[in-house]
């Protein structure tokens, strides 16, 4: 089937500054990618990084300006906007040269563009000019803001109102742009942000019916969709995307299901998918109506997409045809192209020579939600350092963090020295037995500043590093990261993504789907294993739905991949059936190994028995 609409991938967002300026590298070429707009010191280093590379004047905002935060945001975001079209407009210039941008544009599109197939076919260029220009589309400038890092801010001691929130401000900031593109949510609904949307004009149709800025919610499952869309539409706010994720299999903070897994998630989207729409455009329509805002009534696009695994053609290809996903997103393997993302040359060559057990679920996020690690990064050996030398945890310089309140009533961060000093001071004074001590000091100098080690590698690459950030420098890669070994172009990439080329030499790399249920059998093992002989009536019911879950997926994926053909060498259904197995010994040792399962109450054990 002919394609229309350019690439069918897209680059999302890598922690705070590894695609902080990823659209500048490649929206030109028609990819979209997402900006993380949470970290605005970073965004204003980086702003005046591009105006003295572009020869532009830097005017820096001053934190002791009214709103500073925002107007960062709003300013780096214009000069992105004027960058980018810059690219584009010099890239239009070079059409019919041979090897110029506007060719290399044509050749990282799919074998199927239809651009790509008449600009080949064509023997005279400027004959189709006319034609051709107008659908040459430059990439989306996306940006995305966790929802829960949502800081309440201080003038003194003095709370300032809501709008000022970390998260609120970052919308703001986004809002008052010039730019005509997507802000994604991710980590879950935040009722107060969502409803703070609805006071920037761009996210309503204008006078065309169009939306100049769209909304994309990153979910994890069918109903987080239906409940977030419908809260948003009763506002006449309209979801553009649900960017479906898998809840482990991917980079950054790993949000995980009670054991949903990506394949019946999709299933359940391409069945519903019509009927979601149309449920979101009545209640969308009747708040428009309220509003008395014009609309055509006609339902706006509403796409599906997906990330979280994929390292292959073939799986690509999958997700398209078999469940309709409108764009993938690769985001892990783009580490390893130093032409799209910023790594400083330690930590890229750490990626290029990871493999699966150099890449675990860590609990150093101070929000409290494992989160993807490499061994060996750069910002975990300084935190080692800082605590053998007896000064652990961070002086927590940028405070995005700052959630716990167990010390105070003012919020503090858990990697921060301030509270780590004292949580160990407190666990001195509480705690005599050394093995006990020694596993809940552990506990506390586990924590890591993502704020900094998230950023710095930006700023290195771009040598413009000071004392303050420091050089220690934390990565996300998700597991998929294991089974790509070498640094590559941005051409190499793509051409891998399209199935041009192979750059995953292993052949023992897992389909996406049966990595993703490996992990989370892992995962049920560690969350069983913590659970310490013990658990309440909550666990229990946790544990319950996670184990059906599990269950309903695995039968899921029999059928599946009963019907798909296996790669050479391969059989899908041996190896779930493997993981089945594994899966009942998990059950069963729960089961002995749970006193209060086992010697308390039958009726316990039937509802986990498999």
């Amino acid at each position: 089937m002919m394609n229309t609409s350019g690439h069918k991938f897209h680059i999302p967002v890598m922690g705070l500054g590894f695609t902080i300026d990823t659209p500048l590298k490649v929206a030109h070429y028609g990819i979209d990618s997402v900006v993380s707009i949470v970290d605005d010191d970073l965004i204003e280093k980086m702003r005046e990084v591009h105006c003295k590379e572009a020869g532009l004047q830097f005017e820096a905002v001053s934190k002791k300006v009214n709103d500073y935060r925002a107007k960062r945001i709003t300013a780096y975001l214009n000069l992105l906007d004027d960058l980018v079209k810059s690219n584009f407009d010099k890239l239009i210039v070079t059409y019919g040269e041979s090897g110029g941008e506007f060719e290399k544009y044509i050749d990282l599109l799919p074998e199927n563009s239809e651009l790509k197939c008449k600009y080949r076919n064509t023997a005279n260029l400027d004959s189709i000019k006319d034609w051709f220009i107008p659908r040459i589309k430059c990439g989306s400038i996306d940006v995305n803001i966790m929802t829960k890092i949502d800081k309440v801010n201080y003038n003194g001691c003095e709370k300032l109102p809501v709008i000022y929130n970390d998260a609120h401000a970052a919308l703001r900031g986004y809002s008052n742009s010039k730019l005509k593109s997507s802000i994604v949510f991710s980590a879950g609904m935040n009722p107060r942000l969502y409803g703070y949307i609805g006071e920037f004009t761009d996210f309503y149709p204008d006078c065309n019916g169009e939306l100049k800025k769209k909304i994309i919610l990153k979910v994890s499952d069918y109903r987080s969709a239906l409940i977030q869309g419908k809260f948003l539409a009763k506002k006449g706010l309209w979801v553009s995307e649900f960017r479906i994720e898998s809840g482990l299999n991917c980079g950054g903070h790993a949000f995980a299901t009670e054991g949903y897994l990506m394949g019946p998630i999709l299933e359940e989207f391409k069945t519903n998918r019509e009927e979601l729409t149309e449920t979101m455009h009545k209640i969308y329509t009747a708040a428009l109506r309220n509003k008395n805002t014009n609309f055509s009534g006609i339902p706006f696009e509403q796409k599906i997409t997906a990330q979280g695994g994929v390292g292959t053609y073939e799986e690509q290809n999958f997700l398209i045809d078999y469940y309709g996903v409108d764009s993938v997103g690769w985001g892990t393997p783009f580490l390893l192209v130093p032409e799209a993302t910023n790594l400083d040359e330690k930590t890229l060559n750490l990626l290029s020579n990871a493999k699966e057990d150099d890449l675990y679920l860590s609990r150093i996020s101070p929000l409290g939600v494992p989160f993807n690690s490499i061994k060996g990064s750069t910002k975990e050996l300084e935190k080692s350092e800082n605590a053998l030398n007896g000064r652990p945890g961070s002086p927590c310089p940028k405070k995005f963090l700052q959630f716990n309140t167990e010390l105070g009533e003012k919020p503090i961060c858990t990697a921060s020295r301030a509270y780590q000093s004292k949580k160990i001071d407190r666990l001195k004074s509480e705690n005599n037995d050394s093995d006990s001590f020694s596993a809940e000091y552990k506990k506390i100098i586990e924590k890591a500043c993502l704020c900094v080690g998230l950023a710095t590698s930006a700023l290195i690459k771009h040598s413009a590093a000071t004392k303050t950030d420091g050089e220690g420098v934390l990565v996300c890669p998700g597991p998929n990261l294991a089974y790509f070994s070498s640094i590559v172009t941005l051409r190499e990439m793509i051409n891998h993504i399209y199935g041009r080329v192979n750059l995953v030499a292993r052949n023992d790399r897992p389909n996406m789907f049966i990595k993703e249920l490996k992990l989370y059998l892992d995962y049920l093992k560690e969350e069983i294993s913590e659970s310490d002989g013990i658990i309440s009536s909550n666990q229990l019911k946790y544990f319950t739905t996670f184990k059906n879950n599990i269950a309903e997926g695995i039968e899921y994926y029999k059928d599946l991949f009963a019907s798909m053909p296996h790669k050479p060498g391969r059989n899908y259904l041996r190896e779930i059936a493997e993981l089945e197995e594994d899966f009942v010994s998990i059950i069963k040792q729960f089961l002995l190994y749970n006193d209060s399962v086992e010697n308390n109450d039958v009726l316990i054990s039937n509802s986990l028995a498999v």
